[in-house]
């Protein structure tokens, strides 16, 4: 007598396309999953919270980790006041490679009077300004803001004027200082731009 033999079922085509385009997409998420994961270090001179000059709302400035960072006191009734207009074509410039202005309005000086929407209608109205800026702020002396405080310890520099300008690196180890009397677009501040815009994001 001949015994049955044991049949083993044969799996459905359909089985082994699934199983192929599941390794297949997790092959491709991969990459994307381990990019997600790498988040930037946020640099101790960014670790602050300001206000949005439009509307007051808190913004971290951890937000800019990686890029370049200038910052710049601003005022709207001052002789540097048209370096807005340079400010913003530098923003507009350099923003797809990864450098960033922050404007922060200051009365420090006695030059910027005007409440928070008053300073932003006329910088929008008047320049076309569009990098972000935040609420009026205290840049010197025992009043000044965290931020502007860790900007003078770092540089020894603290703003003699409006328009003073701080040029933080991508890592944030680096941050330079430049007078009023600088403009963004010299070839003095945009050398030392080329050169942290180059550097690899950390």
């Amino acid at each position: 007598m001949i015994s049955p033999m044991k049949t083993l079922a044969t799996p459905h085509p359909f089985f082994f396309l699934a199983r192929l385009s599941a390794v297949f997409v997790l092959a491709l998420c991969q990459p994307a999953l381990a990019q997600s994961s790498k988040a930037v270090a946020c640099p101790a001179v960014l670790q602050h919270t300001v206000e949005r000059l439009q509307d007051e709302k808190p913004q971290n400035l951890c937000q800019y980790a990686g890029k370049v960072v200038v910052v710049v006191n601003t005022a709207s009734f001052c002789g540097f006041t048209p370096q807005y207009k340079s400010l913003e074509e530098l923003h507009a410039r350099y923003k797809d490679k990864g450098l960033v202005v922050l404007g922060f309005p200051s009365n420090d000086f006695s030059q910027e009077p005007d409440s928070n929407k008053k300073i932003a209608d006329f910088c929008e109205n008047t320049y076309g300004v569009k990098f972000p800026m935040f609420s009026k702020t205290a840049v010197r002396g025992s009043d000044a803001s965290p931020l502007f405080k860790q900007l003078t310890q770092r540089t020894d520099t603290t703003p003699k004027w409006n328009f003073y300008k701080y040029m933080i690196s991508r890592d944030g180890k680096t941050v330079q200082s430049f007078n009023s009397n600088t403009d963004p677009l010299s070839k003095t501040f945009l050398a030392e731009v080329d050169k942290m815009v180059a550097a690899p994001s950390p």
